[in-house]
């Protein structure tokens, strides 16, 4: 493990991979990490991490080298560790400067270099673990509650300005600057719903006003929700509320 800083001129190229997983993250100036086809651009506060076994290459930008800090690691948590990165972030991760973070480095970087006792050098590792752990599982647990939910209801309110849109999880993700993959978990965790299945259930009760409230025909209805084919609403419609349209319009 390391730190460094301006690394000018830095580049790896390793055709069969390292023998760890290793940790990059970028704290000032950029670089490009490539591995299993993904072509990364780290910028600061950006991190990734690149599987054990698998030919990578990385790079600093000539004209603004990277500063980085880098830790190889391997274990038997790691393979669980790197599945758990991917489902809950993306390749490269954007995440909010932390001093704490650089601060157990440094005094994991001390440990190891300094002391050599089985109980030292086995917390040192310890922190190690927490260490990743700290980015690893920043979006599941980097917020505190109180923006979590706000976060949440934020959401759910710009669901409801846009009853009449077509929306994609990616639009609403990009919309309020997060990660698709960090929207999707928290919003599942806090309702019980996927975003989607969540925005059509708020278009399906939308749907019932109209139908208990309004004489605008289904196809009308279907167009006001962002459903161009009456259709596909219809049988949205049934699913979620148990009753076609016309059923439920007769009923009430």
């Amino acid at each position: 493990m390391g730190f460094y800083p301006r690394a000018e001129g830095h580049f790896i190229h390793r055709n069969q991979g390292s023998k760890e997983y290793i940790f990059i993250y970028c704290v000032e100036g950029s670089g490009r990490v490539t591995f299993e086809n993904q072509d990364l651009h780290l910028q600061p506060n950006s991190f990734c991490i690149i599987p054990i076994a698998t030919k990578h290459e990385y790079e600093a930008t000539k004209n603004d080298p990277w500063s980085i800090y880098w830790m190889h690691f391997k274990g038997h948590l790691c393979p669980s560790l790197y599945e758990r990165h991917l489902e809950v972030n993306e390749y490269a991760q954007k995440i909010p400067f932390d001093s704490e973070r650089i601060a157990m480095f440094d005094r994991i970087f001390q440990m190891l270099s300094n002391e050599y006792a089985s109980q030292q050098l086995e917390f040192a590792n310890i922190l190690g673990l927490h260490f990743l752990s700290s980015f690893i599982y920043l979006s599941v647990d980097g917020l505190n509650t109180h923006s979590k939910s706000n976060l949440i209801e934020n959401i759910i309110a710009y669901l409801d300005q846009n009853l009449d849109s077509t929306l994609r999880t990616e639009d609403i993700a990009q919309k309020f600057n997060y990660s698709t993959s960090y929207v999707l978990n928290l919003f599942k965790k806090h309702t019980g719903y996927s975003l989607i299945q969540f925005f059509n259930l708020k278009k399906m009760q939308k749907a019932c006003e109209y139908l208990k409230y309004s004489d605008l025909s289904i196809k009308e209805i279907s167009f006001k929700l962002g459903f161009q084919d009456p259709f596909y609403f219809s049988r949205i419609f049934k699913k979620t509320i148990g009753q076609s349209p016309s059923e439920y319009r007769e009923d009430v």
